[in-house]
């Protein structure tokens, strides 16, 4: 197993995780940290190794339903009142802060309980919770972009990530919206089992990339979909897949959306807020990023597989954008 600062060797006994739900919590803030824990511990058992004991709990016990009309089946907080609880996991809620005013005995109960358990999460809106508590206080926290001005105005000590993926801070961890969840969940089995047990977790669930915590909750790809017209998706899709030519010019641009190159660039930037240039340099930062991440090829590969040439122009890009090396940010993020 690939060792890192967080890795505990194998216990004699099964680590057990508590999900908290709660009436109006987000359905995949719970599942998917539950789908890892899962995986996770079908492949420790195929190792000879314990795997996880996992429980789904609420203040009173019986139905809770999600906020997308799922109910499902809790045990009673009060039932593990003396149990050895090794990791809480909170999710959130699209009505968090209606949650948050009728929430003061579970918040009461978060904050008992995190004091016995080797280590408190939560997803997306759930930071509320334990903020509440008093778990994040002074300390560094994420949640899902939507909500981070909120949570700022609300408790003014927490200093909030407004981009990464998840934040640990001790053994408090804190993840962005949603599917971020499944990040923050392969992070913390990584923290116990190692990187190999991890990357099978992954490969099991199909997840396209293990995120490092410190990666952008933004997407250059999902952003040009979200906020802009149609007329333009066809072509980021295939700027996105043919980022290795070196020589994207508006001439080609053009071309593939049957413009002329002036009224092209008039529009692309009417519509989208920058000029094509600028675009095409942001997708080979993204895909860049990327690979730093999680390849293994040297720098000049990847800065010729992104477009940018060579090494040099890559390095220039980085630190107009991050103000960082594309050789301190692989050190950095790369697992």
């Amino acid at each position: 197993m690939t060792t890192n600062p967080g890795f505990l060797p194998p216990l004699r006994g099964a680590r057990q995780v508590l999900f908290v739900a709660f009436h109006d919590m987000g359905l995949l803030d719970l599942t998917g940290p539950q789908t890892v824990f899962w995986a996770a511990s079908k492949t420790l058992e195929a190792r000879g190794l314990p795997g996880y004991d996992r429980h789904t709990v609420s203040l009173e016990g019986g139905l809770v339903r999600s906020a997308e009309g799922v109910a499902l089946q809790t045990a009673r907080l009060s039932d593990f009142a003396d149990a050895a609880v090794d990791t809480l996991i909170v999710p959130g809620s699209v009505a968090i802060e209606q949650v948050l005013d009728r929430a003061e005995p579970l918040v009461a109960w978060l904050r008992q309980a995190s004091a016995r358990a080797r280590r408190t999460a939560s997803v997306c809106s759930g930071a509320f919770l334990l903020a509440q508590a008093g778990l994040l206080d002074h300390k560094r926290a994420a949640t899902h972009w939507f909500l981070c001005d909120r949570l700022q105005e609300r408790f003014p000590s927490i200093e909030i990530d407004r981009e990464v993926i998840f934040v640990r801070e001790g053994e408090t961890w804190t993840s962005a919206g949603v599917s971020a969840g499944i990040d923050l969940a392969l992070a913390l089995v990584e923290a116990d089992c190692g990187h190999d047990v991890a990357m099978e977790v992954a490969r099991e669930l199909v997840v396209y990339l293990k995120r490092p915590g410190g990666q952008s909750q933004f997407s250059e790809l999902l952003q040009a979909q979200a906020q802009e017209s149609a007329a333009f998706e066809e072509l980021h899709l295939w700027i996105a897949n043919n980022l290795d030519r070196e020589h994207l010019s508006v001439e080609l641009l053009a071309e593939r959306v049957h413009m002329s190159p002036r009224n092209f660039a008039r529009v692309y930037k009417q519509t989208t807020g920058r000029t094509p240039a600028k675009a095409v340099e942001h997708f080979r930062l993204e895909a860049a990023k990327r690979l730093l991440e999680h390849a293994t090829r040297n720098i000049d590969q990847i800065a010729q597989q992104c477009g940018f040439g060579d090494e040099e122009r890559m390095r220039a890009t980085f630190q107009r954008h991050l103000g960082l090396s594309p050789r301190d940010y692989r050190k950095r993020l790369a697992p």
